[in-house]
């Protein structure tokens, strides 16, 4: 069973600094509660959490809540613990109200983390959050693309962007709609902005609907590819291929730096210019750390704290994963 299941619990911590501690002397303790112990997002955020915990000399609390029975006795083992801040990726967020009013009983600052906290109406609460924006991931896709292209002396006016896209699904709406957003307040003509929509989020459906915008604009020089993750570009890359377009006349970026690491790797370059990793690095030691100044100094984080990405590329993915706790 994977990690913080079975014991309900593991703690972290450097040793007793006094700089780490509250007003009673005793060192601080902070419960980072996860939804999915065994996914290696989750599993990053930890590790991140415990760098955190050795850097400012607190005490880490890992618990994992896997279904909404388990949440508030999982708030309750922590605060039996002695945790005085609470950060939590709940596997109910319409919990909310439930997990504002335990945490308030017991005395422990409150951030979700990742996911968040709404009401029995679905309106979010009033609690310290950070998430992952989807729009802003769409606008550093958006932007990657025009930096690239600018550099590649495209002209705005012989380039089109396929755009794949499946708005049934609001993360990959708000996606694509950042990577449109971004591109056309940069002065990318909207009128050469295709939309191809997907009929499966897999790296077939991206290459199915690009095959469309690519039978129907024949006379595009150059392209750039956006879609709501890497196999909807992949895809798309793949369907330049059949067209037979150059790769040096393609530019796709794709969003979750995990698939596009198949084409990152390869001897050559294909269309496949970058992705968009996402950063659990953040979502783990940046909670931890404003959760530890909020106890110790009173210094309130943001109410809400969006993380965007960073672009790896042929170039940098080495560095970039390393630098995320992603390769060694």
């Amino acid at each position: 069973m994977a990690v913080g299941c079975n014991s309900g619990s593991s703690s972290t911590g450097s040793g007793d600094s006094p700089s780490a501690s509250g007003d009673s002397g005793e060192k601080i303790k902070i419960a980072f509660i996860v939804k999915q112990p065994e996914e290696p997002w989750f599993q990053l955020e930890w590790k991140f959490a415990e760098e955190a915990a050795k850097q400012d000399g607190f005490e880490l609390i890992k618990l994992a809540a896997t279904d909404g029975e388990q949440v508030l006795p999982k708030i309750e083992n922590a605060a039996t613990q002695g945790a005085k801040g609470l950060i939590i990726c709940s596997p109910d967020v319409r919990l909310g109200t439930a997990i504002v009013a335990k945490a308030n009983q017991a005395g422990m600052k409150l951030m979700s983390v990742d996911d968040q906290l709404i009401d029995a109406n679905g309106k979010p609460l009033e609690v310290h959050h950070l998430g992952i924006s989807a729009r802003k991931i769409g606008n550093s896709v958006g932007d990657g693309l025009y930096d690239e292209m600018t550099k590649r002396g495209w002209k705005p006016e012989e380039t089109g962007l396929i755009l794949v896209t499946r708005e049934e699904l609001d993360t990959a709406k708000e996606r694509t709609e950042g990577i449109y957003e971004e591109l056309t307040g940069k002065g990318f003509p909207a009128a050469n902005i295709y939309k191809a929509p997907q009929k499966t989020t897999d790296v077939p459906g991206g290459r199915d609907a690009a095959s469309v915008v690519l039978t129907q604009h024949p006379n595009v020089k150059h392209w750039l590819i956006g879609g709501m993750n890497d196999a909807a570009v992949m895809g798309a890359v793949r369907a330049t291929e059949t067209f037979n377009i150059k790769p040096e006349n393609v530019i796709g970026i794709g969003i979750n730096g995990d698939a596009a690491l198949e084409d990152l790797k390869k001897a050559q370059p294909t269309g496949l210019f970058g992705s968009i990793l996402l950063q659990a690095k953040r979502h783990g030691f940046d909670t931890a750390d404003m959760m530890y100044k909020w106890i110790k100094d009173g210094k309130e984080p943001e109410k809400i704290t969006y993380t965007d990405g960073v672009l790896i590329t042929r170039e940098n993915y080495k560095t970039v994963l390393k630098e995320q706790g992603l390769a060694d």
